[in-house]
């Protein structure tokens, strides 16, 4: 391969010029001196100590005395990259260990804000982005609440594996899902609407399905309140955007709509005895 090019690599795995230099006329394997490495390397002679006692020190080469001069010669290359790949990984492992502590620290931070009292302006939330940036937040609500979740979908809003899994354990916990989703004039897609109600019943949900047009709106143990803005498909998914409001009033009105809604919609059951 070409030097030149030989010598690029090498600095990009963070050799400076003149020790790549170096290290490939060293790689010729035998014996040298300093003054015959400089000269071979097209180097200043002053810079070639150091860099030969460094090379040393790092176990790149060995030191050979004789009785006139000092002479030195590379080892196995593999031994070479074993030792730089050693110090890569404890480089990656120090900074990996050190990027968890501090975001460690950042999320008790995070943690001992979110509890403070939050004034007015904190309560209502506007998430804009992609959608897995907005589904987390929508996990987030899932996960903190413990008695009840009220959901009411439209059929473009996509149920989540994530979701489903979170919500069975907090079934499992003891809290309570309702679900109204809304059909669709798309025979297939209510086909598939009615096998994924059928196994988030079997689950424990209670699910109801509705005729007529629905708000994204979920309401999170009477006391938080996410409204998906963007249902719209045509709507790029940069400038979607969700709601979150965090008020027991607000919360409050939204279950008494979805209550109305619940008691306009169909179960399962029935639905598929007015299909047949």
């Amino acid at each position: 391969m070409n030097k030149e090019i030989l010598i690029e690599r090498l600095k990009s795995l963070g050799f400076k010029e003149y020790e790549s230099k170096v290290l490939i006329v060293l790689l010729g394997g035998s014996p040298m001196s300093a003054s015959e490495i400089a000269k071979e390397a097209k180097i200043i002679r002053n810079s070639i100590y150091d860099i030969l006692k460094s090379f040393v020190e790092k176990g790149y080469c060995n030191e050979i005395e004789t009785n006139t001069i000092l002479n030195y010669q590379i080892i196995d290359p593999a031994i070479i990259l074993d030792k730089i790949a050693s110090d890569y990984r404890k480089n990656f492992n120090h900074k990996l260990l050190s990027l968890n502590e501090t975001f460690g620290e950042l999320q008790q931070i995070y943690k001992s804000e979110s509890t403070k009292t939050e004034g007015p302006d904190k309560n209502i939330q506007l998430i804009r982005g992609f959608n897995k940036h907005r589904v987390a937040r929508y996990l987030e609500l899932v996960n903190s609440s413990v008695k009840e979740i009220l959901g009411m979908y439209s059929p473009r809003r996509v149920v989540v594996e994530e979701l489903s899994r979170d919500a069975q354990r907090f079934i499992k916990d003891g809290g309570i899902i309702r679900s109204i989703y809304q059909l669709s004039d798309d025979k297939e897609m209510n086909n598939e609407l009615i096998a994924a109600c059928e196994l988030f019943q079997k689950g424990g949900e209670q699910v109801r399905l509705a005729r007529f047009k629905l708000p994204n709106i979920s309401v999170f143990d009477s006391e938080n309140v996410f409204i998906n803005l963007s249902a719209d498909k045509n709507v790029p998914k940069h400038k979607q955007a969700d709601l979150i409001i965090k008020n027991t009033d607000y919360a409050g009105h939204m279950k008494d709509l979805f209550n109305t809604y619940w008691e306009k919609a169909v179960t399962l059951e029935d639905y598929k005895k007015e299909k047949n």
